[in-house]
């Protein structure tokens, strides 16, 4: 009965699982050291309590699949006959085992793996090895091949501690000082262990669960993975295009910058000479003389002429002198010129615009740039 429950419980292990989609660990992952301390007794035929003894052990398993795991171990029960002036071995020990182990996660196994470590969690264990029980007089040596059947309650602190609370039985195979040995299960011929382990897991003990794909997903993907790559081929190819673009324009704003600037005029001179008059001031003057009031009339006489035509005076001034002043003068000389087509020709004030702008430029002669120039416009 005990083999068909074992094996239904590992078929049942199995299938989870396979049904979970656990990525494998490395070989390098997911192994443990635990030190462990506690009781061993003799689990029939004696004194439970009163043969009672220290039990100190090491650990070394690695788990496997969230289900299983394996291991090996030590453990070694400590002499404190001597202590009482019985009969005891002549070490530190009385018996020893040294073996190895299966684990099941009985949490993992009925209740599915979630891809975390549980708070508490319920481990069975099977395992087998060599026993040894040392020499006391007038009892020799006694080796013997021994099976060990047990439960690892696990209270996980975190993800790399884990304290564990393990009871075991350990049997000797032997049937020892019998007349005839047979391998079985002899209460006569076992042990109860009780001990509380400290267990640091190298690297945690988690495992990482991965979505699986069938191959039509997975070509699928691979699809839209090198749809991807073509578009951002696509896309760098446009980027260097706009880079180089970007490169050559900022090479020809480089040039236009470092180019002196070149002003192509173009006048119609026949025009020009027609529609153009000069007003030419002295020095610091806004005051029309005398010499320049024919200048004055001609614009006077053009706009009687031509009833619909309109003139705009823009005022200069030379460089000499306060800015300031220089503005205002040149303002000043449009004005006069303004002044004179009101007051002595009578053409309309509306006709007229007068500009004061400043410092001009014009003329290489300086003395020519204290001027108003009219331009006449003819309204068609």
């Amino acid at each position: 009965m005990k083999k068909i429950f074992l094996l239904a419980a590992i078929a049942v292990g199995g299938l989870t699982a396979a049904a979970q989609a656990i990525e494998t660990p490395k070989c390098s992952q997911n192994w443990s050291i635990g030190v462990h301390g506690g009781v061993t007794t003799p689990l029939h035929g004696q004194a439970f309590f009163g043969s009672m003894r220290p039990l100190i052990g090491v650990s070394l398993d690695k788990q496997i699949t969230p289900v299983f795991g394996a291991g090996v171990e030590g453990q070694f029960g400590i002499n404190t006959s001597s202590w009482e002036n019985r009969v005891h071995s002549y070490t530190a020990f009385d018996n020893s085992y040294v073996g190895a182990y299966g684990t099941v996660n009985l949490a993992n196994l009925f209740c599915g793996y979630n891809g975390y470590v549980r708070p508490v969690e319920v481990e069975a264990v099977v395992g087998a090895g060599w026993g040894h029980d040392f020499q006391s007089d007038p009892v020799p040596d006694h080796n013997y091949f021994a099976t060990k059947l047990g439960l690892n309650f696990n209270f996980n602190v975190s993800n790399d501690v884990t304290i564990a609370v393990s009871p075991s039985i350990v049997w000797d195979m032997s049937d020892a000082n019998a007349e005839q040995s047979s391998c079985s299960y002899n209460a006569n011929y076992a042990t109860f262990n009780l001990q509380a382990g400290l267990i640091y897991h190298i690297g945690g003990h988690a495992f990482d669960i991965v979505q699986p794909y069938s191959q039509s997903q997975i070509d699928a993907l691979n699809g839209q993975i090198n749809d991807l790559r073509g578009q951002l081929e696509k896309a760098n190819a446009y980027n260097n295009e706009l880079a180089n673009q970007n490169s050559n324009l900022n090479t020809q704003l480089q040039n236009c910058l470092n180019t002196p600037a070149t002003v192509v005029t173009e006048v119609n001179e026949t025009e020009y000479l027609n529609s153009v008059r000069f007003v030419f001031f002295k020095i610091g003057s806004s005051v029309i003389t005398a010499d320049q009031q024919p200048n004055v009339e001609m614009i006077a006489e053009f706009m009687k002429n031509n009833p619909e035509s309109t003139v705009v005076i823009k005022g200069y001034a030379s460089q000499d002198g306060n800015l300031d002043y220089n503005i205002k003068l040149a303002q000043n000389r449009a004005n006069a010129v303004k002044t004179m087509l009101i007051n002595k020709y009578k053409i309309s004030a509306d006709r007229i615009t007068a500009e004061g702008e400043g410092i001009g430029h014009m003329f290489k002669e300086e003395s020519w740039n204290r001027v108003s120039i009219c331009t006449l416009n003819v309204n068609e």
